[in-house]
């Protein structure tokens, strides 16, 4: 929702400010006013002001000549502090430790929020060979085996509701038809987990089961392995580690 249709009880200025955090949030690295301004359409006297109010406030910073923005430290003190008080996060960590010990090969803790996932925490690989991962990172569901797996513990009529008929495609693996994505999630019930198949990055399979401490679920865990070291065996290895780690996690989040 943009800041001119906000309404209710939303203050404009309010949404106007959480608007522009998450432009910032989204867009990594300093931008222009113009750039700001043409991004988020606000008015450019009015998005100035905000803009020195939040630099004031350490929400937003500027490069050394002062014409340039983006996010600020207080963003980070916010998102550590909604990791630090986070349950499932806190009861997951032995079990991420030894998912990773097992596989040696780079894991995942991963939320849905609305059509993506987003990454709560992660242990990354031990070889020179390895995804690029970060806590906080957001990814589309619909090219994610986090997000196929959190999709699968929906009807599929809620699916199509949160999903349009076409999907943006990342790589010529991703499926873009919501419908062919539905007839997955059906083999993404039977079996257990789901699998990206480099529909995200090229080169990178992931596996994932959802950890189903509340129906529908909204966390899961991923296995993510290079291509070039995916055996048939090591495959085998993560699937059942995978199983291994849902159900240690399933008693010790029941009541979360």
């Amino acid at each position: 929702m943009s800041a001119s249709e906000a309404g209710g009880g939303q203050v404009k200025s309010a949404v106007r400010t959480v608007e522009l955090l998450e432009f910032f949030a989204g867009s990594p690295g300093m931008h222009t006013l113009a750039a700001v301004q043409e991004a988020v359409g606000y008015p450019k006297s009015s998005l100035y002001m905000l803009l020195r109010t939040l630099v004031e406030l350490g929400w937003v910073e500027t490069d050394p000549t002062g014409t340039r923005y983006g996010i600020g430290v207080r963003a980070l003190l916010v998102g550590t502090s909604y990791l630090d008080g986070d349950e499932v996060v806190t009861a997951a960590r032995a079990t991420l430790d030894l998912l990773a010990d097992d596989t040696s090969e780079t894991v995942r803790l991963a939320r849905l929020d609305g059509t993506s996932v987003v990454d709560l925490a992660t242990r990354r690989s031990p070889h020179h060979l390895r995804p690029a991962t970060r806590v906080g990172r957001r990814l589309p569901a619909h090219s994610t085996a986090l997000g196929k797996a959190l999709l699968a513990t929906r009807a599929d009529d809620e699916v199509r509701r949160m999903l349009p008929e076409t999907l943006p495609a990342f790589t010529a693996h991703t499926v873009t038809d919501r419908e062919a994505l539905i007839e997955e999630l059906a083999a993404v019930r039977a079996l257990g987990y789901a699998v990206d198949r480099e529909e995200n990055t090229l080169g990178l399979r992931c596996f994932a089961v959802a950890v189903p401490y509340r129906v529908p679920a909204r966390d899961a865990v991923s296995c993510s392995v290079p291509v070039a070291r995916l055996t048939e065996a090591h495959e085998q290895r993560i699937k059942e580690a995978l199983f291994d780690a849902r159900d240690r996690l399933t008693p010790v989040t029941r009541h979360l």
